[in-house]
């Protein structure tokens, strides 16, 4: 009898887990997707420049995601009423447009070092503005899980690397530090408006969003968001040019004159093409899929592993093995993310057994 009886509330409660379990493999699977673009965008990024990345990137990912979304679902646009177009359109302005440039700008001002670690401030912006938004409580357990995986990522990227970090200009650094705070704001307040977007907070669950078209369409408006940018770079290279003679004589060599140059293009594009589809496609795909079923800060922090995920790809590459704190700080970061999906089902009511 016990066991016809268990049986169904055991059954209810996985159930009742599964959403949140399903939350947590997309925000993990996010955080894995993203090493092999943070890789390729670098690579990219050093050949044809941070902002022709970001625009190559985009465009290739909303090609994808439309291809994706017409076998999908048969037609090439998304269906969503003009509240959730237009909140997706802000979600890709502010988190892909606005916060990925002020982080690519950031990486080269201060080095990705400095700034992923700057970075790891976007679970607490996010789950502070899931907070006052979507009125999002996180329990005891959370809280606790999001400072903990906090902590770990922190200390495996505050590690200064052997042989010294450059000296910086104070200017350049100060300004490296804000455009990397600007990143970590504006990925948090996209992924908020992205959750919005589909509909949480303000629609029954039956006209939500599914996570791919909502991606699609936060992609798409953030390639058209970029023109303005790309407008604004051309117009001040060619004021540089204009104001300094001997920059001007060097232009003609910035195209694609001699065969090393040609075979820069060549790298740089592939390598921004392959990782596009890794990320803007796959990862923020995933990033909504976490958010879609997890609370904002909750899925932030478990879409902010890409420095711990990186490690074993670090210890390929350059066959070295990393240090002890990197690893301390590995197992820190997901013991957060064991107590985020485990604490509240597994650890509580142990926890209140012991203490009874």
């Amino acid at each position: 009898v016990g066991f016809e009886v268990g049986a169904p509330l055991q059954s209810a409660r996985m159930a009742a887990l599964a959403p949140e379990f399903v939350g947590f493999a997309a925000g993990l699977a996010t955080s894995a997707l993203w090493v092999a673009p943070s890789i390729a965008f670098t690579a990219g990024g050093r050949r044809l420049g941070p902002t022709a990345v970001n625009v190559i990137r985009l465009i290739a990912a909303t090609v994808l995601l439309a291809i994706i979304h017409r076998v999908w679902q048969g037609h090439w646009i998304p269906e969503m009423n003009a509240g959730q177009m237009w909140l997706l359109a802000l979600s890709g302005l502010v988190g892909l447009t606005i916060g990925d440039q002020a982080l690519f700008t950031a990486f080269v001002a201060i080095g990705p070092r400095l700034a992923q670690l700057i970075m790891t401030t976007a679970p607490i912006f996010a789950a502070t503005l899931g907070a006052l938004l979507l009125d999002e409580r996180l329990g005891p357990w959370e809280i606790g899980g999001i400072a903990v995986t906090v902590l770990g990522v922190a200390w495996v990227v505050a590690e200064r690397p052997r042989g010294g970090l450059p000296t910086l200009d104070r200017a350049v650094r100060r300004k490296g530090i804000l455009l990397a705070f600007v990143g970590a704001f504006c990925q948090a307040a996209g992924l908020l408006l992205s959750k919005q977007g589909m509909g949480h907070g303000w629609l029954s669950e039956a006209d939500y969003v599914a996570p791919q078209p909502a991606t699609l369409t936060r992609i798409a408006f953030a390639a058209v968001f970029m023109a303005p940018i790309l407008w604004w770079r051309w117009r001040a290279r060619r004021r540089r040019l204009a104001e300094d003679p001997a920059l001007r004589a060097k232009a003609p060599a910035v195209g694609l004159a001699t065969p090393r140059m040609r075979r820069a293009l060549i790298v740089g594009l592939t390598a921004t093409m392959s990782g596009s589809v890794a990320g803007p496609v796959l990862g923020v795909w995933m990033s909504l899929a976490a958010a879609d079923r997890r609370p904002t800060g909750v899925a932030q922090t478990v879409c902010s592993l890409p420095p711990v995920f990186i490690l074993p790809v670090v210890i390929f590459i350059e066959g070295a093995a990393p240090s002890t704190r990197a690893i301390a700080g590995a197992f820190v970061a997901v013991g957060g993310v064991v107590l985020l999906a485990l604490g509240p089902s597994v650890f509580g009511p142990a926890l209140a057994g012991w203490l009874s």
